[in-house]
């Protein structure tokens, strides 16, 4: 049974700030904060601050009357959720942490630990832009792009914790070398980092952010048209190949570029339609949520890891 005051702890760790709350068990985040994360520090004291910061969101959660009863946690890289075990995380320092274990020992609750881009998928399936989907495939084009297949609520995280790295994908043989080692990844090309990168190289001006960029090719300045058009075209050959491999009803589109709104979404939507032959044409919308939905999925997760104790 639950409680009207139950919430869950909920903390979405990135490489500068976690995003922390208090969740109820119906998805609703009933208080916010946010905290350095001080990966700087290193892996250990990363550590020592999620678990403090958990620590204190729970005497909040007493202080204002309300009920913790489970804790949800969030972070990138390499997640093996079902040991709970931060498996690597370059921008924290994380390797093979048992975070899982550490907060709920030191918070004496249950537990849960899920990767950051898979614990927004499950956010936006559940509560946000593909809320009534069965299938929601969750894409966060940002300074990297990834995404985390949702089905019936749930994100696979495949055999290894790896599932949902589109940004991988092949998409330019000839392009650029990625920071995985490959070349042409679609990552390489289409995140907000490559559209700065690509307008810089044809511009030869350098300090123009993605933002930036996406503003002059709306005003029709040449070179920002044409890098924005090279990125779009390699997104739509990126989530042509995502939705042949998971056939979803819904692609969410979220992270930093989709604040472009309809001039991404709009051409992108119509790049897709004219790739595809026999799969089913996806509906394509931006997420809801905004830079809440990890800190949402943090806590949904939590809330079923209470389920399932």
């Amino acid at each position: 049974m639950t409680g009207p005051d139950d919430v869950v702890v909920a903390l979405d760790v990135g490489g500068t700030v976690m995003k922390c709350g208090l969740v109820s068990r119906s998805g609703e985040l009933r208080h916010a904060e946010r905290h350095p994360t001080n990966a700087p520090a290193g892996g250990p004291a990363v550590v020592a601050t999620i678990l403090d910061v958990a620590a204190g969101l729970a005497d909040k959660a007493r202080a204002d009357g309300l009920n913790p009863v489970a804790v949800g946690v969030a972070v990138p890289g390499v997640v093996d959720e079902a040991r709970g075990v931060a498996v690597w995380a370059a921008n924290v320092g994380f390797r093979d942490v048992p975070l899982r274990d550490l907060v709920s020992d030191r918070l004496g609750l249950p537990a849960a630990l899920g990767h950051d881009v898979r614990a927004g998928g499950v956010a936006e399936a559940r509560l946000g832009a593909g809320a009534g989907n069965r299938h929601v495939l969750f894409v966060a084009v940002g300074t990297g792009i990834a995404a985390a297949h949702v089905v019936d609520g749930k994100a696979f995280a495949g055999a290894h914790g790896a599932a949902g790295e589109v940004g991988h994908i092949m998409v330019r043989p000839d392009g650029p070398i990625c920071a995985c080692g490959a070349r042409g990844c679609l990552e390489s090309v289409a995140s907000a980092a490559a559209l700065a990168r690509r307008y810089a190289e044809l511009s030869g001006a350098g300090g123009v952010s993605a933002a930036e960029v996406a503003a002059r090719a709306l005003l029709d300045e040449p070179v920002a048209v044409r890098a924005w058009g090279e990125v779009v075209d390699a997104l739509a050959d990126g989530l042509t190949i995502a939705q042949t491999l998971f056939d979803a009803s819904v692609i969410v589109v979220g992270g930093g570029l989709s604040e472009a709104g309809p001039q991404l979404l709009e051409p992108l939507a119509a790049g897709v339609r004219s790739r595809l032959t026999f799969q089913r044409e996806p509906a394509l919308v931006r997420a809801a949520l905004g830079d809440a939905a990890g800190c949402l999925g943090a806590g949904l997760l939590g809330g079923d890891a209470l389920e399932a104790a």
